[in-house]
């Protein structure tokens, strides 16, 4: 029969087709493969070199080195350490993912990592070494600040995340989920390439995701939000006093806001992003997108020069 022949025909092309399609291995689907590219060791050289400054600069900034000198009588110097310490995490970490963000993706924090990996934005391979490279980095940059701060100074810590006493390690743990899940979340959101609407530096509002964060989290937990932050002073002072608390906190925040916004809050990429208006028709009136505000979009002139649009790939997609 004719149409059984052609039918047969048909599947056998298809099987054929299917056949000389080269098998996903094991190997490509962990990224063992990229271990063999240049970039992949740039990138991983990058979260150590990174992750080194962060802490060096940040836990640094922590010195109070006025608790060494006595204050003339009837004065009493009280700083406002905390809003100090913010300014300084905020600025160090824009910085240097305006630094490294085209590199390695600028993670630069255990908890991003974990958060790209479970989206499937970087594979199992370059999570780990991303993972090795940030707690090696936080250990050295800990290692500096010890040996450049004199020993009156470092009595105590310094950098050493601690938890309050009156807020205790459950409310300690909450607090710090909270933090990491709002930094994650704004991450996801500023380095979205599928959004039309973002304008400004992505590396500024991640790093003032990190400084509100600070002010409000620096007298409960010290607002670590980030494990490998805490990891390097514990390590170097030997206090793990509630460390716990700032592996547990940050990687759960971290993976359930990336969840979150790639599943409930992540724009289609077949839809104009919300309060983007377009043109409705020729006769110059316009329709609103989503309940976004009414406004017209400028119209191009024909000799303006049309730039590709900025990227916004911060995030490490490989």
């Amino acid at each position: 029969m004719p149409g059984v022949q052609s039918q047969g025909t048909i599947g056998g092309s298809q099987s054929a087709i299917r056949s000389t399609q080269p098998p996903s291995s094991v190997s490509t689907m962990l990224g063992v493969e990229n271990m063999k590219s240049k970039d992949f060791w740039r990138a991983v050289a990058a979260e150590f070199l990174a992750m080194l400054l962060f802490v060096f600069i940040c836990t640094g900034s922590a010195i109070d080195w006025n608790s060494s000198k006595k204050p003339p009588t009837g004065v009493v110097h009280v700083p406002d350490t905390k809003l100090f310490i913010s300014i300084s995490f905020g600025l160090t970490i824009a910085t240097l993912v305006q630094c490294f963000g085209h590199i390695s993706g600028a993670h630069i924090n255990p908890a991003v990592t974990a958060a790209m990996f479970v989206t499937k934005k970087v594979t199992p391979i370059k999570g780990l070494f991303y993972f090795m490279a940030q707690l090696v980095g936080a250990i050295a940059g800990s290692g500096i600040v010890l040996a450049v701060t004199p020993a009156k100074l470092r009595e105590n810590g310094v950098g050493v995340s601690m938890i309050d006493e009156n807020v205790g390690e459950a409310l300690a743990l909450l607090v710090e989920l909270l933090l990491t899940f709002q930094l994650v979340f704004t991450i996801f959101a500023t380095c979205d390439s599928k959004r039309t609407d973002l304008g400004g530096s992505a590396s500024l509002a991640i790093g003032l995701s990190v400084m509100i964060g600070h002010l409000i989290g620096i007298p409960f937990s010290g607002a670590s939000m980030n494990p490998a932050r805490t990891f390097g002073p514990a390590v170097i002072y030997n206090k793990f006093a509630g460390h716990w608390v700032y592996w547990v906190g940050p990687m759960l925040g971290g993976v359930i806001a990336a969840l979150v916004y790639e599943f409930i809050f992540c724009p289609d990429s077949g839809k104009p992003s919300p309060g983007q208006v377009i043109p409705k028709n020729q006769t110059g009136t316009y329709k609103d997108m989503e309940g976004g505000s009414m406004q017209p979009l400028k119209k191009k002139r024909r000799t303006e020069r049309k730039d590709p649009p900025p990227t916004r790939d911060v995030l490490s997609t490989v």
